[in-house]
This record gives C-alpha cells, structure tokens and sequence, in this order.
C-alpha cells in the first residue's frame, strides 16, 4: 500500500467557504463593489487568495483588496470553519496505522496553519506545504515533490486526495496518483474529466479506494 497520503485542505479536509465569503464581501463592500454569490464564491476558491480576489474586482483594487481580506479572513476562519464529516476520524486512523500524512494547499501558508491548528488538525501532519506565491500553485508540480523529498517517499508510494480538478492535474504532473472527492469546488463531471483513479463522495471510503488504485483499477 501507499506509505504517504498528501491531503489538500479546502474542500477536501476543511469547509472554510463561510469564512472565504464574508472576507471577500466584507472586502467588495469596503471597495465600493457588488457583493458577491455563494456559488460564484466557491467555484472561485482553489488557485490562492490573490488569484482568487482578482476574480471579484478591478486589477487597480486588489492591493488594497488583499491588504482587506487577509486580516479579516485570519479572524473569520477562527469563527466559521468546520471540519468535513469523517474527515478527523479518517485522519487519527490514518496515524494509527502508521501512514505518513502531509498537506499540500494553495491557501497561504499562514492561514493553513491558522485553520489546521484551530481544528485540531494540525498535529495529524509531518509535513505542511502551501504555496507561497504564483511560482508554487497548484497544478504546477512543486508542492508534491517538495513534500517526498522531506520525507523521502517515492512518487509510488504516495498518494494525493482533493476535491478539485487543479489538485488532480498537481498529482498527474507529480507523477503520484490521485483521488477526488466530491462537495468541493469542482463538480463530479469535472474531475471525471480529469480522471484521478478514484472519485469518492464520501472520505470513509479512502482506504479502500487507495487499494484499488494501488492496483491500478478505476473506482467511480
């Protein structure tokens, strides 16, 4: 079996969309801008906050738009995220049976870890990689093997899991395989075009479907 399961945290891990959306209407509404849709929010997370805040408002606005959004998004994780159903359970078994465990996010670094130890998430992991600016972002192929070479892990014995189409296309261009779960950002159509070698709705199937890949059987 695999030796390290790579988690994306948004999504996959953590429902943080509360959070993501009334820091960025709190930000649109400072700046003078329409308030942004729930669903508009969500389909619009995944790529890092600038990215993401530029998706809402004019290129001039941003700078200020960041200077806004991050402290206000520092305090609005602490009051709406929650961890995803399973998630925590899977997680302490995982470390029980011995997994390496590491997270791989375009989120910032110092909101990932803000959130993970809010949680009671963050002592699960050996290894938190985020993307620090453009350079890093999923699906660009950085943060995966960043994270095998800390823990000296093969590209075989590693498995990557994220709700996203983006963190499938980061597994395929880290050479590691990958398995989708749904309820995030991408819809089911969209990571099947993708095609991870698994799609699960629901994170207690993990291990299972981390089997199946392992032998190279597509599980939908």
């Amino acid at each position: 079996m695999f030796k390290l399961i790579i988690f994306d945290i948004d999504g996959t891990l953590v429902d943080a969309y509360t959070a993501i959306e009334r820091s960025l209407n709190f930000t649109l509404k400072k700046l003078g801008h329409h308030k942004a849709g729930t669903a508009a929010v969500r389909r619009a997370v995944g790529h890092g906050d600038k990215n993401f805040i530029e998706r809402f408002m004019p290129k001039k606005d941003v700078k200020e738009g960041l200077e806004l959004y991050r402290p206000h998004h520092e305090k609005a994780l602490l009051r709406y995220s929650k961890v995803i159903p399973g998630a925590r359970r899977l997680l302490r078994d995982l470390k029980k049976k011995g997994y390496k465990l590491a997270i791989a996010s375009n989120r910032p670094p110092k909101f990932s870890k803000i959130l993970l130890k809010h949680l009671g998430l963050l002592k699960y992991f050996d290894i938190v990689a985020c993307a620090k600016d453009k350079t890093e972002i999923k699906p660009k192929p950085f943060l995966i093997p960043r994270i095998l070479k800390r823990l000296r892990v093969k590209k075989d014995e590693a498995l990557y899991v994220g709700d996203m189409t983006v963190d499938v296309h980061a597994g395929h261009n880290a050479g590691v395989k990958v398995i989708a779960v749904t309820g995030g950002s991408s819809s089911v159509s969209e990571l099947r075009g993708a095609r991870p070698c698994a799609i699960l709705r629901e994170l207690s199937g993990l291990l299972h479907a981390a089997e199946r890949c392992r032998k190279n059987r597509r599980l939908r």
